[in-house]
């Protein structure tokens, strides 16, 4: 049987996210568990024109704005121990990869946006490089509007 102390818990802030938060919840609940939530902050890419487009609508640019949303994420798990950490300037699954080591996670607890085809080539998939690389079990939740598409 899977022991499960610390959980990781990714997030984007999407509501395939919000879905995985709520999956990590239950399983810590059941284990008595901690939950590390993590969201990191990817530089920009720049296009082939070198301009850096603009941050994507929904996601809080600042480290100050994430840190707050985090936070509040955690204040709807009051029954639960969390920590909470923002990382900046790497990309996002080496990121997540980084904490799941340093920290000793037993299992990481994810959303996945469900792209695929043209999509997922030219954005590439976190939790799928998560999924390949990862040394712990890893749990992954589509958006709820996965079958919409």
């Amino acid at each position: 049987m899977l022991t499960i102390h610390r959980i990781l818990h990714p997030t984007d802030f999407s509501a395939s996210s919000d879905a995985a938060l709520r999956l990590a919840a239950a399983l810590a609940k059941d284990h008595d568990a901690q939950i590390l939530l993590l969201h990191v902050i990817e530089p920009p890419p720049v296009g082939s024109s070198g301009a850096v487009p603009a941050p994507p609508p929904g996601l809080p640019p600042s480290r100050a704005e994430v840190q707050q949303h985090l936070a509040q994420l955690a204040a709807t798990l009051p029954e639960l121990r969390t920590e909470c950490r923002v990382i900046e300037e790497v990309s996002a699954a080496d990121a997540i990869l980084d904490v799941a080591r340093e920290t000793g996670c037993d299992v990481i607890v994810m959303g996945t946006h469900g792209r695929s085809g043209l999509a997922r080539l030219l954005m590439g998939s976190v939790a799928e490089q998560v999924v390949r690389r990862a040394t712990c079990p890893v749990l992954t939740v589509k958006s709820p509007d996965a079958g919409l598409r």
